[in-house]
């Protein structure tokens, strides 16, 4: 009888060994499962733009409007009161829907206008341009140029000349327009305004009052300052810069000394001999 039950022991075993797995990994799915089918509520207001905002733009309420924000990855700096961002300029420009942002915004009482994007440590300095120093006018806002200035009677050689003396310096205004038009159209101003450090103001404005200024526009991605010597007027003609080209003076005719003999030249047979005859 023992050998006989046995069997059914084993068979009782198994299937309850096999329930008791069934059940714990259906508990484990729905403990997986669950988070992904639950929607985290809102926990947050967020404060966002109703429309497109400029750089420069002095936020008002009807700028602005309050969402809610589901989950809880908030953004960093986010503000959830109206009242956070009225009257605050925007130091960038905000797309429809954008969070504002405490980085985006400048202090309270700064204003808007081209004070507000002004960098902290740098200066604004504007230099007046025609359609030549301008380049045609396509140096917008935010567009980066190198400064040329020409000077007159400069060195040691007293020639013209031009160098680079600023590099990849950027343009915060044309005329008094802070932002750049969407389809870049170029723009015929009377001034452009360049960021600057306090140090490069002060080059800037000896430059302008020395020499001729003017500004070579350059690939915005291209960063990398070049090092040149300058050109003058030498350079144009072929001549090494800062030498002055050899002039000859001119020979002095030549003489022949009287003596009491002379040479005369023989062929004899294809070959040549000199001969002496004193007179």
């Amino acid at each position: 009888m023992a050998r006989r039950s046995r069997p059914f022991l084993l068979l009782l075993l198994a299937l309850l060994s096999g329930g008791t797995a069934g059940l714990l990994a259906l508990r484990y799915l729905r403990e997986q499962a669950s988070p992904l089918m639950a929607i985290e509520p809102a926990n947050a207001k967020v404060v966002v733009a109703v429309g497109p905002l400029a750089m420069g733009t002095v936020v008002t309420e009807q700028d602005v409007k309050l969402v809610d924000w589901s989950g809880r990855a908030l953004p960093s700096g986010f503000l959830g009161r109206i009242e956070d961002v009225v009257g605050r300029g925007l130091i960038v420009p905000v797309a429809e829907n954008e969070p504002l942002l405490g980085g985006k915004l400048a202090t309270k009482g700064a204003g808007g206008g081209l004070q507000v994007i002004i960098e902290e440590g740098m200066r604004a300095v504007s230099v007046a341009v025609d359609q030549v120093v301008g380049v045609a006018g396509f140096v917008l806002p935010s567009t980066r140029v190198d400064v040329l200035l020409t000077l007159g009677n400069a060195g040691p050689t007293r020639e013209t000349s031009t160098k680079v003396i600023m590099q990849n310096v950027r343009t915060l205004a044309a005329g008094q327009s802070i932002q750049q038009d969407k389809d870049g159209r170029p723009q015929e101003v009377p001034v452009v305004t360049l960021l600057v450090t306090p140090e490069q103001a002060e080059t800037l404005a000896l430059a302008a009052n020395q020499g001729r200024i003017q500004l070579a526009l350059r690939n915005t991605l291209d960063t990398v300052n070049v090092r040149t010597s300058g050109a003058r007027i030498g350079t144009l003609l072929g001549a090494p810069a800062g030498r002055p080209t050899a002039r000859r003076s001119p020979a002095a005719p030549s003489t022949v000394p009287q003596g009491s003999a002379a040479t005369v030249e023989v062929y004899r047979g294809g070959q040549r001999t000199l001969e002496r005859f004193d007179r």
